[in-house]
């Protein structure tokens, strides 16, 4: 087709093409005689544009849409199966481009604080905000604000957890005098606002009341490894299938799940923690990352031998002791050092459990929003 080519036989030519891939898909369910009636006319309108005559072109344009009007009905609901195969389209592409490129991560935990943040609540005596700031709360900063009383004295039986569309979680605090639906996962409504079975309320008590404050979001890059292996100091995310201290304490329905974690030693890495210091093969560690948290600075308090009022870890348990990364390995510290199960407690992370490395924070719009450090 000719770059001076009229408008009208371009367009008389690419009907002309529709109208034989459309017989042909429909010429198994029409009768013989349609197929002979809409082949006479595709043919005729052939001829026409070999012509070049453009009223005979338009006149049996309007007879070639008409006569494959009558023969070929509209399908029932077409509109709706269209939007369906673009959805399911859009759906396998999503899926795709996350088990290829980038995948959706949810901090759970605060054991890498102040770097990322797992969900946190905070309870408060002031009044709830306008309806307008809380929406604005939970758009830019993933903030929930929450305020529920007691009406009559009850005492709490449970705490059951669930998840809608895989993203909202929230709590169903069962008590003696019925259900009480909260916005919030169950460890923040204990660890935070003290709330577990037994506790006891009087009519007018605050159950709760303050607000939770999402984890971060983050995308994990999927492809970055396939070209280079892991870096000291890279966060990265890790599957914990087969880390046997992991999965002791999982419930098997859960199956495997998902870590993150600083990357601090590499395989023939020999480590030692002298707080609040990290030393990597007889060296203090150089890396921005690690001299970050061992500045004891800006919510950073440095490497620690065990958790907050807890024991030592089985590894790195006290200044003097050393860990070697075996072969195929890697060892993962928490930059929250003092509240963070890492490879301290249950060892190293197997090679093939990588799944990437975590690189932006895309919600919420908090000040650690962007490239993750």
């Amino acid at each position: 087709m000719g770059l001076f080519t009229p408008r009208y036989l371009k367009d008389a030519r690419l009907l002309s093409e529709g109208a034989s891939k459309t017989l042909h898909h429909h010429r198994d369910i029409l009768r013989p005689d349609q197929v002979v009636t809409l082949e006479t006319l595709i043919a005729s309108y052939d001829k026409a544009i070999t012509r070049r005559n453009e009223a005979e072109i338009s006149a049996l344009s309007s007879d070639l849409e008409a006569d494959f009007s009558r023969a070929i009905p509209a399908r029932p609901h077409a509109s709706w199966a269209e939007n369906i195969e673009a959805i399911v389209v859009a759906v396998v592409l999503a899926i795709g481009f996350q088990a290829y490129f980038l995948k959706p991560f949810k901090i759970p935990t605060g054991s890498m604080q102040p770097t990322l943040f797992g969900m946190t609540g905070h309870p408060s005596s002031s009044p709830l905000p306008s309806l307008l700031i809380r929406a604005v709360d939970f758009v830019r900063l993933g903030r929930s604000h929450l305020d529920l009383k007691a009406n009559a004295r009850e005492e709490v039986l449970g705490l059951n957890e669930k998840t809608s569309l895989n993203f909202f979680t929230f709590t169903e605090v069962i008590t003696t005098e019925g259900r009480h639906k909260i916005f919030a996962p169950r460890d923040v409504l204990v660890r935070d606002f003290g709330i577990r079975p037994g506790r006891i309320y009087d009519a007018g008590d605050t159950i709760v009341h303050g607000y939770v404050q999402a984890g971060d979001q983050v995308f994990v890059d999927r492809m970055t490894y396939q070209f280079r292996n892991p870096e000291r100091s890279d966060v990265f995310v890790f599957q914990t299938t087969g880390i046997r201290r992991i999965e002791m304490n999982l419930d098997p329905a859960m199956g495997s799940q998902f870590y993150i974690k600083r990357l601090a030693g590499l395989p023939g890495d020999t480590l030692r923690i002298d707080p609040p210091r990290l030393f990597i093969d007889g060296q203090i560690a150089t890396a921005k990352p690690f001299q970050r948290v061992m500045s004891c600075k800006n919510g950073y308090r440095g490497y620690s031998n065990g958790s907050d009022a807890g024991p030592p870890f089985p590894y790195l348990g006290s200044p003097e002791e050393t860990f070697s990364v075996p072969a195929h390995a890697f060892f993962a510290l928490g930059d929250n050092s003092f509240n963070s199960s890492d490879s301290r407690y249950w060892g190293v992370v197997p090679e093939r459990n990588v799944i990437g490395r975590g690189f932006f924070v895309y919600w919420p719009f908090s000040d650690r929003w962007g490239f993750i450090r």
